[in-house]
């Protein structure tokens, strides 16, 4: 049987050390200190899209927003706001906002308040 020795660079390099806590992929700095995505905001058309999903949620309804743009600090600070406006729990997953319940009237005139340009998504 033949042993093949696997460097740290060809499984993608560092992504945590005990010191500095979690890497980036890409630059191999801590997360505190990456280059190569600090600025860059998400993708898209600059529209905020609220819709109200149910479907594969056990029949909760949940209210998300899509399409801020806004960095991941700043999308996370909104959706606390946003959580605390509405009274209820909620979490960011990939870039999308989830409010438990059903908000959606609420948070399209928070959205406007706030300077974004929301729409009302789906039916």
């Amino acid at each position: 049987m033949v042993k093949k020795a696997v460097s740290l660079a060809a499984l993608g390099g560092l992504v945590y050390s005990t010191e500095t806590g979690r890497h980036c992929p890409d630059c191999n700095q801590p997360l505190t200190a990456c280059t190569c995505k600090q600025g860059q905001l998400p993708q898209g058309d600059g529209v905020a899209r609220v819709r109200r999903e149910s479907k594969g949620r056990g029949g909760k309804t949940v209210t998300t927003i899509s399409g801020v743009p806004l960095a991941a600090e700043e999308l996370g600070a909104l959706a606390s706001a946003l959580k605390k406006r509405c009274g209820c729990g909620g979490a960011l997953k990939e870039g999308v906002i989830e409010i438990q319940g059903d908000h959606v009237e609420l948070l399209l005139a928070e959205l406007t308040a706030r300077g974004f340009r929301a729409k009302k998504s789906g039916g």
